[in-house]
């Protein structure tokens, strides 16, 4: 199938209509059908404002986080309508990729 990796970066402690960033995009991506994604959190990054963004040995508030998702055209178009449609603003990476499954359960 053709599509998408978009990728979002944010930090822990970013709060979305009350929940964190991450959960608020797990619960919009499972709303749209999108299924599957990845939560990978980083050591240390630098904002598109320049700032360093780390976790730190006693708080990880700060700590930069990314969301993966593979998803089709209109899951990503509805993605980024569900986003624009709240106060935020998240980076993101949009790469046209192949996916799918391969193999099987056993």
């Amino acid at each position: 199938m053709q599509g998408f990796q978009i990728t979002l970066m944010t930090e822990q402690s970013r709060r979305i209509e009350h929940q964190t960033a991450t959960e608020w995009l797990l619960r919009t991506a499972k709303e749209l059908g999108i299924t599957g994604a990845t939560v990978t959190a980083g050591s240390e990054s630098v904002g598109a404002d320049g700032k360093r963004h780390s976790a730190r040995f006693f708080e990880l508030s700060d700590q930069p986080v990314e969301v993966v998702f593979a998803v089709t055209e209109l899951q990503a178009e509805a993605l980024f309508g569900r986003i624009a449609a709240v106060p935020t603003r998240l980076f993101y990476i949009k790469t046209p990729i192949e996916f799918g499954s391969i193999g099987s359960d056993p």
